[in-house]
């Protein structure tokens, strides 16, 4: 007897601790069928394989075969016997290199059988956040501000009223040093061009 081929339906990938848990179905649309995910399935280098197998019908045999991901894994060849769900975990050499394996998975004793393509690829790196530098002072741009500009005045009035004694003087250094203060305020107020 030859069970129809069965087109895959669409199958939920959920994250898990190391990555992504893959979802494969077995005996949900007939006996024996396996449904693979849509998505396509990747791993990063050193990273693990997740596969949840997840049985909706009576218990059955699966078994769960690389031919062509030595260079990837160790893994080899699997059989389980799968009452409601088994998670398969392939772990990933940290030495390994981009490209792909396919994983094969046979139920019913070799009746139906189907692979799943899998990407290795290259982790994403993760930038380290370096300290900031900050510059020890201030950089200065263009002209010296006029509140500058009116202290650096007030302070040689100031300083001319103490050594000579001129009364004209000191009023002359806080006059000096309002006017800038009030043209930095109201100059912050006005939007910006």
């Amino acid at each position: 007897m030859h069970f129809p081929f069965i087109p895959f339906t669409l199958i939920s990938a959920e994250q898990g601790a190391d990555g992504l848990t893959y979802e494969i179905f077995l005996n949900r649309i007939g006996i024996n069928t396996i449904e693979l995910p849509r998505e396509a399935v990747s791993v990063v280098i050193g990273g693990k394989l997740r596969l949840n197998l997840v049985n909706r019908g009576a218990p059955v045999h699966v078994t769960v075969s690389s031919s062509n991901a030595g260079a990837f894994t160790d893994f080899f060849h699997e059989n389980m016997y799968v009452v409601d769900s088994i998670i398969l975990t392939i772990p990933i050499r940290e030495t390994a290199r981009e490209g792909f394996f396919d994983i094969e998975l046979l139920t019913g004793y070799g009746v139906n059988k189907t692979a799943l393509h899998i990407e290795v690829i290259e982790p994403v790196p993760v930038k380290k956040p370096g300290p900031e530098t900050v510059p020890i002072q201030p950089v200065a741009h263009g002209r010296p501000h006029l509140l500058m500009i009116t202290m650096g005045l007030g302070l040689i009035l100031y300083s001319a009223w103490l050594y000579l004694g001129i009364e004209f003087l000191n009023i002359a250094a806080f006059i000096t040093l309002i006017v800038g203060a009030l043209f930095t305020w109201y100059r912050q107020q006005q939007p910006l061009r």
